[in-house]
């Protein structure tokens, strides 16, 4: 009796021990759960997630965005942020055109006229723009604005550029002070681009008084698939995404997307994209479909490995400006599938409080 107890004691913390080795581990430490509080203000950042300006139907009109943006204005934040690749980044890019060639004619600003203007190249433009700002006057001069935003797409930071466009009166926005004929046309015709930039960010920003956006987009993952695997790569891909997760999507999203030009309509597609359901949805409908994608390359894998290497530098690249900045109060404005990557990886810093953007909505 007493051996077989033994026996049956044995096995048991054998299968303790097998099930604690399978077990997956986890971290004993977790930095959102340290939030200090640090010395001064916490950073406050609320992340708001954006549908695709340009996609909207031809009713859409900019005026629509007004509720949107004086629910944004009241929220005052000090620094805004936006999907666009910095300056120096698509400088980097265009040093490996192997790599990047395609990313760069999609993301990135053609800088040679602005450069012509200036006789600055793209990392001395950064340099001078952020000289400039360092000491800028409270009562900025109509000259000044004008040198600023030349400098501005000199660096390829057009979204500040257009900040300071708008922050001139109507009569003062032409060519001068570094400013050529051809920029002045590149500036009246990107302020009425339908894109989040422009008519939110870049709008936004010159009616709080800031001086700049914050670029912080992020394409150094890109990875061109070889020719021979771009079929099959595509092929698995929209075959993930072909699931009833991405139907429920769709027909969740058509009534706003319907609607977009009644009263509110504009308002009530934020709202949506950025109600915790819609993360779900966006998880189940795409990332989380790619994950079990079964080909034998792992070109799913290839997908969501891509996608959360972009997230995580683009939350970077937002760090490093709170950090250069403490307290700051900002608002991320990036696509509707980045915000609960940003959200997730946000909360892991020690001095960030993420900020509800539901209620900003009401």
């Amino acid at each position: 009796m007493f051996k077989r107890r033994a026996c049956v004691l044995l096995l048991s913390l054998c299968s303790a021990a097998a099930g604690a080795a399978d077990a997956p581990y986890r971290p004993a430490f977790h930095p959102g759960e340290h939030k200090g509080p640090p010395a001064g203000r916490m950073n406050d950042v609320l992340v708001l997630g954006s549908p695709h300006l340009s996609a909207l139907p031809d009713s859409f009109q900019p005026a629509m965005l007004e509720p949107l943006l004086s629910r944004l204005q009241a929220w005052q934040p000090t620094a805004i942020a936006v999907e666009n690749v910095s300056g120096l980044q698509c400088d980097f890019m265009r040093r490996s055109p192997t790599r990047y060639a395609d990313s760069v004619s999609t993301y990135c600003v053609d800088t040679a006229p602005a450069q012509a203007a200036t006789g600055l190249d793209v990392p001395q433009a950064n340099a001078e723009m952020e000289r400039m700002l360092a000491t800028w006057p409270k009562d900025a001069t109509p000259a000044q604005r004008r040198r600023l935003a030349a400098v501005a797409l000199a660096a390829g930071e057009r979204g500040s550029a257009i900040v300071q466009w708008l922050r001139l009166p109507s009569s003062e926005r032409r060519a001068a002070d570094s400013l050529t004929p051809e920029l002045v046309a590149f500036l009246d015709a990107r302020v009425l681009h339908k894109d989040e930039v422009n008519l939110v960010a870049a709008e936004l920003a010159a009616r709080l008084g800031l001086e700049r956006l914050w670029s912080v987009d992020d394409h150094t993952a890109d990875t061109e698939t070889p020719k021979e695997l771009q079929k099959a790569y595509a092929k698995a891909i929209r075959g993930a995404w072909d699931n009833p997760a991405s139907k429920a999507r769709r027909a969740a999203s058509a009534p706003f997307d319907d609607n977009v030009a009644q009263p509110g309509g504009v308002l009530a597609l934020y709202r949506h994209e950025n109600s915790p359901q819609t993360a779900q949805n966006v998880y189940d409908s795409d990332f989380g479909a790619a994950l079990v994608e079964p080909s034998p390359e792992g070109f799913g894998r290839n997908y969501v490995g891509y996608w959360e290497t972009r997230n995580l530098r683009m939350v970077a690249n937002i760090r490093d400006v709170l950090g250069q900045h403490p307290g700051t109060r900002m608002l991320a404005i990036v696509g509707s599938s980045h915000k609960w990557y940003y959200e997730a990886y946000l909360d892991q810093m020690h001095d960030v409080r993420l900020v509800d953007v539901e209620p900003v909505l009401r």
